[in-house]
């Protein structure tokens, strides 16, 4: 490679978090003109050495160079200024504020230094918005207004404002519907043509090897390999992110096993506010998993949360069919024995500032609670118990979560819902930004559930998920049922994709 190109380097960089290595000795280069992308299983170090670059967090030891100089940032808005911009994994907008405060947060001066010219920013962040192809929505609105993959896509627009040599898009596709997908794919083509550079961070491994022009692989905090466009095989890369061979079906094998006619839970005609459901209906089977999918805004998220009693219903109801009670509430569905996972993890399913142990018995006090006591030997064993089930990587289960990779915090979430035994699970997006370890492990545990009995409603925005895990699969438009498929009756891809639209 053209060594004029260089623009990033690192030598041997490593950091701790106590007793974890999260890098060790890493030593990569990033080039102009290309996109290159990062790939390992969760906890390999992918975001931690794009957040050291940054100027997110230091690093332990170990040197950087952007452009041929020493490179140190104190902080994010540091790294901005020198030219790294970054897009990261989770929700990065603040609440309670404007979309173009949202976008000029931390840079308002531009508009005034006593009085901010509040009109005058709207405009601009609407320049920014429609550069990316954002259109259709009013920059002076609250942020409130737009659902979690459009606040991503105002994070994109105050990241590409700034205008930075090196962008750093990190996760940011498993939280897009394919519109953002494409804006994201267009402005990173865009900076490769300027001669820019792009680090590019997904689990998506058909993705990164059609977008990328090099990919480097990490493997629990130190760099495996680097690979050519010439020199990426699927099996190549699944081989050096795991350190073995992976073959195989990552899904269900078996769909011969007939499922129950013994209905567990029933939707009846239910509409929600804003027309996300409309006159919806459905009925879930023991031991099956039902999938639920469908293009963005099709309802699917906030069915989710109605059948666990999270959201209000205009009209019908979700009943439990084993009690006739209706599920109005999250507290009843969790008596009932319900589990949800949510999308939007680290605001819904978390708490981010708690430890894995907190986290885990929140879900679990009252199956632990003797009387008025909680022994700590049992809560102990508890925990500990379900961290080594799911084999989440921690220091020790005292370790707060928010120091944890993606995949090892859905672990987490899981673990509340296992540890509880729940006989119905609604899992959203279960598997969203986790590497085809932590999937392949998620897909057996959901097949295990199913096969003790459980009743599972999945929803996903990939489809091959969808058709290689589920039973049943109801397709949502506009907030109302599209159209039913079944394995016994076959799931063509492309027959569901032509309801979907």
């Amino acid at each position: 490679m053209n060594e004029e190109k260089l623009i990033v380097e690192t030598r041997d960089l490593c950091k701790n978090f106590g007793p974890t290595v999260a890098l060790d000795h890493v030593s990569i280069k990033i080039y102009r003109g290309q996109i290159t992308g990062l790939i390992g299983e969760n906890g390999s170090g992918k975001s931690t050495i794009t957040s050291i670059l940054s100027g997110m967090q230091p690093p332990t030891s170990g040197e950087m160079f952007f452009k041929g100089k020493p490179h140190k940032p104190s902080s994010m808005i540091e790294g901005a200024k020198l030219g790294i911009g970054m897009i990261v994994q989770e929700q990065g907008t603040v609440p309670g504020i404007s979309i173009a405060e949202n976008i000029f947060l931390g840079s308002e001066n531009k508009f005034g230094r006593v009085f901010i010219n509040k009109a005058a920013m709207v405009k601009e962040a609407q320049k920014a918005l429609d550069a990316i192809g954002f259109t259709g929505v009013d920059a002076g609105a609250p942020i409130e207004s737009l659902n979690m993959q459009d606040r991503k896509l105002v994070e994109i627009a105050k990241t590409v404002y700034e205008d930075p040599e090196v962008l750093v898009v990190d996760e940011t596709t498993t939280a897009l519907s394919q519109k953002g997908r494409d804006i994201i794919y267009g402005i990173m083509r865009k900076m490769r043509d300027e001669d820019k550079a792009v680090i590019f961070i997904s689990h998506d491994l058909e993705e990164l090897m059609e977008t990328c022009d090099t990919l480097t692989v990490l493997r629990d905090g130190v760099l495996i390999t680097t690979l050519s466009k010439e020199e990426m095989d699927e099996d190549v890369i699944k081989r050096c992110m795991v350190g073995r061979e992976m073959t195989g079906d990552y899904y269900r094998s078996d769909f011969s096993q007939p499922v129950s006619d013994e209905v567990v839970l029933k939707v009846d005609n239910i509409t929600s506010g804003f027309g996300m459901l409309m006159n919806f209906s459905m009925e879930l089977h023991k031991g099956e998993i039902l999938g639920i999918g469908g293009l963005s805004h099709c309802g699917m998220h906030e069915l989710g949360k109605a059948l666990f009693g999270e959201m209000k219903l205009l009209e019908g109801e979700v009943v439990d069919t084993r009690t006739g009670d209706k599920v109005n509430s999250a507290r009843g569905a969790l008596l009932k024995g319900y589990g949800y996972v949510s999308k939007d993890r680290d605001k819904e399913a978390l708490v981010l500032t708690a430890s894995i142990a907190d986290n885990i018995l929140a879900a679990g006090y009252d199956k632990l609670q003797k009387g008025l006591f909680l022994l700590p030997g049992d809560t102990k064993k508890y925990v500990n118990g379900l961290v080594d089930e799911l084999s989440i990587k921690c220091a020790s289960p005292a370790q707060d979560v928010q120091y944890l990779s993606g995949g090892n915090k859905q672990k987490v979430v899981f673990a509340k819902w296992v540890g509880r035994n729940c006989d119905i699970l609604v899992l959203d997006c279960p598997t969203r930004g986790v590497d085809i370890g932590v999937k392949a492990a998620m897909y057996q545990l959901i097949d295990r559930m199913r096969r003790d009995g459980k009743s599972i409603v999945m929803i996903s925005e990939e489809l091959t998920e969808l058709i290689g895990m589920c039973d049943r699969l109801l397709v949502l438009k506009d907030g109302q049922l599209a159209g039913e498929f079944t394995h016994a009756g076959g799931m063509n891809e492309n027959q569901i994709i032509d309801v979907m639209i």
